[in-house]
């Protein structure tokens, strides 16, 4: 799988820089990162050192300095995994057998600004596997090309774009560190370290742009983004942008499970992008030829464009938002559907169904909307959750569903 390729831009990251660098596109990035080569990238392990390494040349030839520890691009972390998935990893200065060590791939920008744009993604993935797959078929190379290699890949064109404006004397009124995060997997590590342990003065930080899964947008453009309230001028900003024909599903909150996250809880504006859940998610089928890269392009287009309309309103205004996960209700029984969050409609439409439950055994389908259960009303997904939060186990009610322009009514047993 672009063998050439991968050896040129792999071990050259361990040779002098050339005085020409062949340009790389975001599908090359992605074909590199998810190669099995790396296998899964999983934190502390080789394979995600060798996809440092590769980034770290990508920054070193795109013109990037290093932001890192002690002048370099890397700044590792040294943690104890913990064993309850309740509780957070500890970090820890020692390292022994019982810790793991992760790399975060830090560069910058300096165009002599007063305020600083930070741009992540993460790149490490789960490895062969064990906790965090949903592959149940034993150990094999799960290779992230969506989770996160097209992220990373976009990362680093705007990086590129944003290097180039420079070079071009354009409007350069933020200075920008990108960072390409480790430990995200394990409990969004590396981005939580760097906060806690920034290689810059974050309390000049205007905001935080997150990519995490962006390489499938599907055939309604839908681009979901996260963290639309976490700063006033966020929601004209993105609708004002879009030229690019997607359909913009906003949500207000700043947290979410990716790296934005961290940045939110310091006070800092986020806006994190995502195209969705797909059945390649966290399974080892999750390969850069599935990804659509123009798609991607059309992302990152939009990006820039945000990025550009920025540039010159300075420090931006930070907004504490609703904690979606705490509003969520209790509920004692499921439906076994797999919720569509990237729907814009009416209702919640149904992106997959779970064997031998539910919604399966009342003959609902994949693309199917609920527009009620009961007698109750569904509009969105929270008011979905509300309704389902009303029924027991063993009750039985009614779903009704629009299907191909129809609606039909179906008795479902919990």
């Amino acid at each position: 799988m672009r063998i050439v390729v991968i050896v040129f831009l792999v071990l050259i990251a361990f040779s002098c820089k050339q005085e020409e660098v062949e340009t790389v596109s975001m599908k090359d990035d992605v074909y590199v990162l998810a190669d099995s080569t790396f296998n899964g990238r999983q934190t502390g392990t080789p394979g995600e050192l060798e996809a440092a390494a590769y980034i770290e040349k990508r920054f070193r030839d795109i013109g990037l300095q290093p932001k890192g520890y002690k002048g370099e691009f890397t700044q590792t972390f040294t943690f104890r995994p913990s064993a309850n998935p309740h509780e957070s990893a500890e970090f820890t200065g020692l390292k022994n057998d019982s810790t793991t060590t992760g790399t975060n791939v830090v560069a910058y920008l300096d165009n002599e600004a007063a305020t600083t744009v930070i741009i992540g993604a993460h790149y490490d993935h789960l490895g062969m596997g064990g906790e965090g797959s949903l592959y149940r078929e034993g150990a094999a190379i799960h290779n992230g090309a969506d989770d996160n290699a097209s992220g990373v890949a976009v990362m680093l064109d705007l990086a590129q774009r944003l290097v180039t404006d420079k070079q071009q004397n354009k409007a350069t009124n933020n200075n920008y560190l990108f960072i390409a995060f480790s430990g995200e997997e394990m409990g969004l590590l590396g981005s939580n370290y760097f906060v806690k342990n920034p290689t810059i003065d974050t309390k000049k930080v205007s905001y935080m742009l997150n990519m995490d899964m962006v390489g499938r947008l599907n055939e309604e453009n839908t681009l979901a983004v996260h963290g639309v309230g976490t700063s006033p001028v966020f929601k004209q900003t993105l609708f004002a942008n879009n030229e690019y024909d997607l359909t913009i599903a906003e949500h207000e909150s700043g947290i979410g499970p990716s790296d934005h996250t961290s940045f939110y809880l310091a006070d800092i504006p986020v806006l994190h992008f995502f195209t969705g859940q797909h059945s390649d998610y966290h399974k080892p089928g999750d390969d850069a030829e599935k990804l659509n890269y123009e798609g991607m392009q059309r992302i990152a287009d939009y990006i820039y464009s945000i990025i550009s309309d920025l540039d010159d309103d300075g420090q931006l205004a930070f907004r504490k938002t609703k904690n979606e996960s705490e509003v969520v209700p209790e509920f004692k029984v499921a439906l076994g559907v797999v919720p569509d969050y990237l729907f814009t409609g009416e209702g919640m439409r149904i992106d997959g169904i779970s064997e031998d439950k539910p919604a399966q055994k009342a003959g609902l389908e994949k693309g199917d909307i609920v527009k009620k259960l009961g007698e109750h009303e569904v509009t969105d997904m929270m008011s979905y959750m509300k309704a389902l939060s009303e029924f027991e186990q063993g009750q039985t009610t009614t779903v009704t569903v629009e299907r191909d322009g129809d609606l039909r009514t179906v008795e479902v047993t919990f």
